[in-house]
């Protein structure tokens, strides 16, 4: 398992804990005394769900102690996110979530009801990388391929997403900001559709996950020309990275972290980092997020914080450029 990269750390403000919740937190060593709770913004079933349950799953085997996943999906995940900030910061209650929450809804929303920045940071479950996908019937093979022809036809290509302000719509954002090319976007309610159309020819390309397309890659209908990351794809290691495809700066990661409410003692959001970083070496928790299209990350309460100021500054950054908003 390969920790993030080490970069400057960034330590989040913590609030100050109240006297009566430090004195009902978890212990900063052994088990937790009772029920811990996973809230997940987003429905059950999805990959947000699925890789918390995963978690959730060998930590109750580890504490010998219920963990439970509760689903509190709405807005974009600011619902479940929302009901999270008012938790106790007793180490009984942490978010489980992608990307938005964390790092790109306070962005695009007006008024979120929460303020993601005093969230303190437990670990990086798992990741999967976004790719450059093209129906195969389009002819272009490569990422330089595919630039070259949005130069040739700037505004006439389209991207589909998965709706505004998705990661796979800011995604293209960031693709057009890096290679200077003018694309349409396209917003669908959800992946599968989309993918549809692009096999259908109705839409020309995607920014997505490997997962969602590993099926239509592998039966021929769609190619996919590069991935946003730095090392390639266990599942398509045909395919190339981003740098080797000659544009370094492409990086576009859907992932999923473990957070705690603002104000939680540093041993306990300590103890649950070393917990969850036990669980995800598990042999069986590796091939599980495989299966899911992901691998397992890890890395301490520290590295978790620096990597989400990371993500939360170039997602900014592109959302600002591409003046994306959402009501």
């Amino acid at each position: 398992m390969k920790p993030f990269a080490r970069r400057k750390l960034f330590m989040l403000p913590l609030a100050a804990s109240l006297p009566a919740a430090a004195a009902h937190a978890q212990p900063a060593t052994g088990s937790p005394a009772r029920t811990v709770r996973m809230i997940v913004p987003f429905p059950a079933g999805g990959s947000n769900d699925i890789s918390a349950r995963v978690a959730a799953d060998h930590l109750r085997t580890l504490w010998g102690q219920a963990v439970v996943v509760e689903n509190v999906s709405g807005a974009g995940g600011n619902l479940g996110a929302g009901n999270f900030a008012r938790a106790e910061p007793d180490g009984y209650t942490l978010l489980v979530t992608p990307p938005g929450p964390l790092s790109i809804n306070q962005f695009l929303f007006r008024n979120l009801g929460y303020d993601p920045e005093t969230f303190v940071p437990v670990t990086v479950l798992c990741k999967t990388p976004n790719v450059a996908i093209v129906s195969t019937a389009s002819g272009i093979k490569s990422l330089a391929e595919l630039i070259a022809r949005a130069k040739e036809k700037p505004e006439t290509m389209t991207y589909a997403s998965q709706g505004v302000g998705t990661t796979s719509h800011l995604t293209g954002a960031l693709f057009q900001d890096l290679t200077g090319t003018k694309l349409v976007h396209v917003p669908y309610r959800g992946e599968a559709p989309a993918i549809t159309d692009i096999v259908g020819g109705r839409v020309d390309m995607i920014f997505s996950n490997v997962t969602g397309a590993l099926a239509q890659h592998q039966a021929g209908r769609v190619r996919m020309l590069a991935v946003a990351d730095t090392t390639r794809a266990p599942e398509v290691p045909e395919v190339p990275t981003a740098a080797e495809a000659g544009l370094p700066e492409f990086l576009s990661l859907a992932w999923f972290a473990a957070v705690a409410p603002a104000g939680t003692p540093p041993a306990v959001v300590s103890r649950i980092s070393e917990s969850l970083a036990e669980v995800l070496r598990k042999p069986e928790v590796q091939r599980r997020y495989r299966e899911l299209g992901a691998s397992a990350v890890g890395g301490t309460p520290e590295e978790t914080a620096a990597f989400v100021v990371a993500e939360r500054t170039r997602w900014g950054a592109v959302v600002r450029r591409a003046n994306v908003t959402v009501e």
